[in-house]
């Protein structure tokens, strides 16, 4: 089987994991040049649901708004945004019912602006899933340096600190954690 059959495969499972599903609108925060979550959440929520693809780097923005076009996928809404300053996406506020954090939070000093962005956006039961790279798995020789991978246990305080719940913890590969937050 092909590496990008079984990277659809992963995502597919990540998603009926933390139960995406027709109609619901998603945010893919920190989507990058491929729209990693948004394009396949865009199938799966339907033309009844919507997916916003945020990022700082507007040429991610086009790469992603161009790939959801070539795929027919019309309700992938690209937005650009500082996800470091609160208040700055524009979404608007309380309406996602899921949100994916996938190797952003590694990449900032203020993880916990990060979250509470996120937080902001999400409507009352929504959920968010942050994975990102282990410490552990720093000296295999790629992904960023130790220092900058973030602890699952800072992450989970910070979680709790600003008024969300651990739903699960989990193992997200070789190379990453995983976390399931409800707000």
């Amino acid at each position: 089987m092909p590496v990008q059959n079984e990277n659809e495969l992963i995502k597919a499972d990540v998603l009926a994991k933390i139960g995406v599903d027709a109609g619901m609108a998603v945010g893919d925060l920190g989507c990058g040049n491929l729209g990693y979550f948004a394009l396949i959440a865009a199938k799966r929520v339907g033309k009844s649901g919507v997916v916003y693809a945020v990022d700082i780097l507007k040429s991610a923005l086009e790469s992603v708004a161009n790939i959801a076009r070539q795929n027919g996928l019309d309700n992938v809404k690209t937005v650009w945004s500082n996800l470091e300053m609160l208040g700055a996406t524009r979404i608007p506020e309380g309406t996602l019912d899921i949100i994916f954090l996938h190797n952003v939070l590694f990449q900032s000093k203020k993880k916990e602006l990060i979250i509470k962005e996120s937080q902001r956006l999400l409507k009352a039961g929504g959920k968010i899933m942050i994975i990102d790279w282990l410490k552990a798995q720093a000296a295999i020789g790629f992904g960023p340096p130790e220092a900058a991978r973030p602890d699952p246990e800072e992450i989970k305080k910070i979680g709790q600190k600003i008024g969300l719940r651990l739903l699960e913890e989990f193992s997200a590969g070789p190379y990453h954690f995983g976390l399931i937050f409800i707000k």
